[in-house]
C-alpha cells in the first residue's frame, strides 16, 4: 500500500513539475524551470510519504511566492 501510494504522489508531482517546466520553458522563468526539475527528482530521494507530500506542496508553491 505504502508504495503505490507514493507512486501515485510521485505522479501528481511529476505532473505538477512537467507543467512548471514547459512553463519556465516557454517564459524563459528560471524558477519554474528549476522547480520543475526539482519536482522530477525530489521523490527518488524522499522515502517518507508524509515528507513527500510537504516538500512537494512547498515546491509546487514556491514559484507564487519567489519571483526573479
Amino acid at each position: 500500500m505504502e508504495n503505490t501510494t507514493h507512486l501515485i504522489w510521485a505522479m501528481v508531482f511529476g505532473a505538477f513539475g512537467l507543467g512548471f517546466l514547459v512553463y519556465g520553458r516557454k517564459q524563459r522563468a528560471i524558477v519554474p524551470l528549476i522547480i520543475g526539475i526539482a519536482l522530477f527528482i525530489f521523490p527518488y530521494f524522499v522515502p517518507n510519504i508524509y515528507m513527500l507530500v510537504v516538500v512537494g506542496s512547498v515546491l509546487v508553491v514556491l514559484p507564487y511566492f519567489v519571483r526573479i
